[in-house]
């Protein structure tokens, strides 16, 4: 939670390291925790000279760091994936206090981010290096090699549902390919973010201002896409995502969006409904269903589909949301979402559909947040908001259909576009299923399975955004393309030259037309 009450209080904002002589009267904002509503700790509001700042500092730093050799890049990084993974109880201590979620589910988020940093640091230097491609016969007298150039600052708006490992897919990713990055946390979970960076500087000292970080709000976002960073990497919903696009626009600033999904999930007549209930309610209520690759909809077969739920529920309804040791998922941590969630549950039983478990009891009333309890829902109409909009609660829709085919067509009617699951006896035909549907990233008999995988690329269409990250698509997503010819030898018919006779021209053209008439 963070408190809209701002203060203006004497600070010098240490992420952006303001000069002495810089030092003025700063706003703040205090964050509170989701699960008790106490004050956890004042953050500045960083505002546009203070970014301006630091981008300036990051842009010094960024050709630096751009001119190491990649091997000293891959050492930096793996410096901070060892302070990182050193100081992990701090880490998910932090998390667990601005989100609300259970200690052990912010200590695997740590844990799964230091698999993508190794995985980025490790293989930088492979994806991104200069490679040789073939000039084809027009250019034959040509050496043709491709290579990427990191872009130079890249900013980042981060989320607030898992703090560290969504934001340090295009943190890690862009400081791996060579840039520098300014990084605004979610205003729910700075500390997170100030923490990241204060682990970076300790691991490589000798690099102040490569990865600094700017708190706020709604504003401090704004004045990072205005600020002159080379691309924009965002976190957030398609609204959002729409407006910092379009403050992109203005000056032309590459931008990519991870923008939210209505991820859906398969279960054909042959699978195994056990394994398949399992994985259902944990990919739709853990982290309390703030999850933007969580399961929200699930299409299964008519002749399975009671049984289904049967085990769904049974499932969910041994679920604890709260604080304690027991408890398996936190509150809800951005407060006005409970309202969200209630009108879906509302909105999906007024026109019809079921409660298999819970209803709209099972959320708090008000928009001050607290813990939603499980809620199963069936025979929700299509055209829904439970199953057009994305709700970000532990609420699960089962709908039954007739068959693979019917499931696949309204699997792929959302305009989100980021994340599936098929569950099926064989291995072979639930691929063949995964394949035909248009979301990003689709796990077989599993749900967020590619999440682990950092060699594989992260990402949507539609409303669920564009662009990238995870994997080489990941890494080239912070860099240029540079293109190099080399010329070799003089071409016996030089077509770039007016020199060249006419005749000597026209022989070419003949010989390449012929060559490309033939079968």
């Amino acid at each position: 939670m963070t408190d809209t009450t701002r203060n203006t209080t004497a600070h010098a904002p240490a992420e952006v390291h303001i000069p002495a002589e810089a030092h003025h009267l700063v706003e703040t904002f205090t964050t509170r925790s989701p699960a008790t509503g106490e004050p956890l700790a004042d953050h500045p509001v960083h505002g546009a000279e203070d970014i301006a700042r630091s981008v300036a500092r990051a842009r010094t730093a960024a050709a630096r760091w751009a001119a190491l050799p990649a091997g000293q890049r891959r050492a930096h990084l793996l410096s901070w994936k060892r302070q990182l993974a050193a100081s992990l109880d701090r880490v998910a201590e932090t998390v667990a206090e601005e989100t609300g979620k259970p200690r052990q589910d912010a200590e695997l988020e740590v844990l799964l981010t230091l698999e993508h940093l190794n995985w980025a640091a490790r293989n930088a230097e492979r994806v991104l290096r200069r490679r040789r491609v073939r000039p084809g016969l027009a250019a034959v007298n040509q050496s043709a090699s491709l290579a990427y150039r990191p872009l130079g600052v890249i900013g980042v708006i981060g989320p607030w549902n898992y703090p560290v490992y969504t934001p340090m897919g295009s943190i890690g990713y862009a400081l791996a390919a060579g840039n520098a990055v300014v990084f605004k946390p979610s205003e729910y979970t700075p500390a997170t973010g100030a923490l990241l960076a204060e682990l970076f500087e300790t691991a490589v000292p000798e690099f102040a201002g490569l990865f600094t970080v700017v708190t706020g709000a709604a504003p401090t976002g704004d004045a990072l896409t205005r600020s002159g960073v080379d691309k924009v990497a965002f976190t957030g919903s398609p609204g959002t995502a729409r407006k910092v696009m379009a403050a992109c626009a203005a000056s032309l600033t590459p931008f990519l969006a991870e923008a939210g999904g209505k991820d859906a999930v398969i279960v054909t007549a042959d699978a195994d409904l056990d394994a398949a209930a399992d994985a259902i309610v944990w990919g739709a209520m853990g982290n309390a269903g703030q999850t933007c690759a969580g399961v929200e909809r699930v299409y299964a077969v008519r002749q399975v589909h009671a049984e289904l739920v049967e085990r769904v529920v049974a499932r969910a309804r041994a679920l604890h949301p709260g604080t304690g040791p027991e408890a398996t998922y936190g509150p809800m941590t951005m407060p006005d979402q409970t309202a969200v969630i209630r009108r879906h549950v509302h909105d999906a039983l007024a026109a019809g559909a079921g409660a298999a478990l819970g209803g709209p009891d099972s959320v708090p009333e008000g928009d001050a947040g607290g813990f939603v309890a499980p809620v199963v829902l069936v025979g929700v109409p299509e055209d829904s908001p439970a199953m057009t909009e994305e709700t970000f609660g532990p609420t699960v829709a089962v709908n039954a259909v007739a068959d693979v085919d019917e499931a696949v067509q309204r699997a792929n009617a959302s305009r989100y576009a980021l994340g599936a699951a098929v569950f099926c006896g064989s291995r072979r035909t639930g691929a063949a299923i995964a394949a035909r549907l248009r979301s990003g990233a689709v796990s077989v008999n599993s749900v967020l399975g590619f999440a682990a995988v950092p060699a594989l690329p992260f990402g949507g269409s539609g409303d669920s955004g564009f662009g990238r990250i995870h994997g080489a698509e990941g890494l080239r997503a912070f860099t240029a393309p540079q293109s190099m010819t080399v010329r070799r030898f003089a071409s016996p018919v030089d077509l770039t030259s007016f020199s060249t006779p006419a005749a000597a021209k026209a022989r070419a053209i003949a010989l390449m037309r012929k060559l490309h008439t033939r079968r």
